[in-house]
């Protein structure tokens, strides 16, 4: 995996562009200009992005608990005490759009993650 560049999300509602821009290279604005979408991002948005880029991201939800049980690379959604919140997990750090980087989970009562790999 390339080296992640942390980019906080642009607006509240942005959180899943900015994730997906730390991936893959891309400006948030740029991806929110592909996905024809500056709001809320759902799973399905996320995954079609993600294949259509050149990865892999797993079908399967997972909820995890601690950083021991992540995969090294990963997108989380967390509940978090706002709302519902989509973060970014990379060998051992999280980038996290609207908390910057950290080296646990962003506090949040529900988490779960999906794994993703490079197909190249």
């Amino acid at each position: 995996m390339k080296e992640i560049s942390y980019i906080h999300e642009p607006t509240p509602l942005q959180c899943g562009q900015a994730v997906l821009a730390m991936i893959t290279g891309l400006t948030a604005a740029r991806v929110a200009e592909e996905l024809q979408n500056d709001r809320e991002t759902n799973l399905r948005e996320m995954k079609t992005f993600l294949r259509t880029h050149g990865l892999w991201i797993s079908d399967e939800r997972k909820a995890v608990n601690a950083k021991a049980e992540l995969p090294s690379l990963s997108i989380l959604s967390l509940e978090t005490p706002r709302c519902w919140h989509w973060s970014l997990y990379c060998e051992g750090v999280f980038y996290d759009p609207e908390h910057g980087i950290l080296e646990d989970f962003p506090t949040s009562a529900r988490r779960y993650y999906w794994e993703i790999r490079r197909t190249e």
